[in-house]
């Protein structure tokens, strides 16, 4: 079945011109020019992916990211902006996007993101262990889920946290460079998605207060130890 993608571009040349480019990719778009629009269409179908342009009319592109996330966690939303701004750019992030691209960005790039995300959201290694049992809590990655001793479901997980986490517990107990993050699970080492790695960081520190006997730690110009008793 063909990968649904939302594209949310209110320059409708650049629009078109991206769907038909998706389209012979072999993907089933739907564009749209606004942000209400696109909201509109998020409510009635299923999509695979988000792409969201910044600056569109009736709503823009982060009060769009931040609607999808209030009802889907798991969606990728990958920003399609041409802002330079830092801000902006760690702004979009924060609101929950996993990505951004910027314009003017070439499609066979643009593709290949997409492609990075539907191969983490659509399918796993079954050969891999995707369950893991940290401390009191028990994480299931391809459900998205933190469990807690009871084995009652106790917190929904974003990809993106599914993902950071998926790396974490793969490396217990060891020093983890910023870099070697970045690149194992944003695919690249990068000053703006640095800053959203640090914000998933917290909201992961969050999600352990429950057990005292998880610790992410900082260690300050190097990364982070994820200290953990693992069963």
């Amino acid at each position: 079945m063909k990968a649904r993608i939302l594209l949310v571009e209110d320059d409708q040349y650049i629009g078109a011109a991206t769907k038909k480019r998706l389209e012979e990719a072999g993907y089933d778009v739907v564009h749209s020019i606004d942000g209400q629009a696109a909201w509109e269409q998020f409510q009635l179908r299923t999509f695979d992916i988000c792409l969201l342009d910044v600056v569109m009319p009736k709503k823009d592109g982060l009060a769009l990211a931040e609607q999808i996330r209030r009802v889907n966690d798991h969606v990728p939303i990958l920003f399609l902006t041409s802002k330079n701004e830092k801000e902006d750019r760690i702004k979009g992030l924060r609101t929950g996007a996993d990505d951004y691209i910027s314009k003017p960005f070439s499609m066979q790039e643009l593709i290949l993101r997409i492609e990075v995300f539907l191969k983490r959201t659509r399918g796993t290694n079954p050969d891999k262990v995707n369950i893991f049992h940290i401390g009191r809590l028990t994480f299931d990655y391809e459900d998205l889920r933190l469990y807690n001793e009871s084995g009652e479901i106790s917190i929904s997980l974003t990809q993106k946290e599914a993902e950071l986490l998926l790396y974490l517990c793969n490396n217990p107990n060891k020093t983890l460079k910023r870099e070697d993050i970045l690149a194992n699970v944003w695919g690249k080492d990068d000053y703006f998605l640095g800053r959203s790695m640090d914000v998933f960081i917290t909201k992961l520190r969050k999600h352990f207060k429950s057990d005292p006997h998880i610790k992410l730690e900082t260690l300050h110009g190097v990364g982070f130890r994820f200290n953990v008793p693992m069963k």
